[in-house]
């Protein structure tokens, strides 16, 4: 239906032109102007101006209102458009305003970790000493032990060596003789005890 309407329309159209236009093609062609030219003019004029009011009218407001519907439509898009844009502005600038007060937050957390990271860490290097010092105590006795050790040793071998260095200045060969006098008298009194209680 709406086929044949446009169809009527453009043969309709097509005619009207056809119309308006012989009077411009018969005065080209040079034929003589006729007194009702003008007329045709005014008429052509007329229909020329009547089709196109006509589709003005017919055809214009639903185009027009579809236009408007699609303006309309456009504006309340761009309108949610900007509404969203707007939101996500003042989410913005509210996060930058609170963008300090985060730092800020973040720099005390790092403070207070930094802080508790000191602690520990004087802790630790506290223990660390005590056991280091305890260690190190534990070597001084340990080599003062040994110490001690090493010198009765050297006490002992020099006292031997200074008992055989007296005796052997103290030693004549008669106080030789003496002691091995009052030595084979000893062995002599001894072997004879032995007999005795036989």
């Amino acid at each position: 239906m709406k086929r044949f309407r446009w169809i009527s329309v453009i043969a309709m159209v097509l005619c009207l032109a056809l119309v308006a236009a012989s009077p411009v093609l018969a005065a080209e062609e040079g034929a003589e102007a006729s007194p009702l030219t003008p007329v045709f003019q005014w008429i052509n004029f007329a229909i020329v101006a009547g089709l196109i009011g006509w589709l003005l009218v017919k055809k214009a407001p639903p185009f027009f209102a579809r236009r408007a519907t699609q303006i309309a439509s456009a504006i309340d898009d761009a309108g949610r458009v900007k509404a969203k844009a707007d939101a996500q502005r003042r989410d913005a600038e509210q996060r930058l305003a609170n963008l300090a007060a985060e730092i800020e937050q973040l720099r005390e957390a790092a403070r207070r970790d930094a802080a508790a990271e000191s602690q520990r860490i004087q802790a630790a290097a506290k223990e660390e000493a005590a056991k280091i010092q305890a260690a190190a105590r534990l070597e001084v006795d340990a080599a003062a032990r040994g110490a001690r050790i090493e010198l009765r040793a050297l006490a002992t071998r020099l006292s031997i060596e200074r008992a055989e260095a007296v005796l052997r200045a103290e030693m004549t060969p008669a106080a030789e003789e003496g002691m091995f006098t009052t030595f084979l008298g000893e062995l002599s009194s001894a072997g004879a005890a032995p007999g005795r209680l036989n």
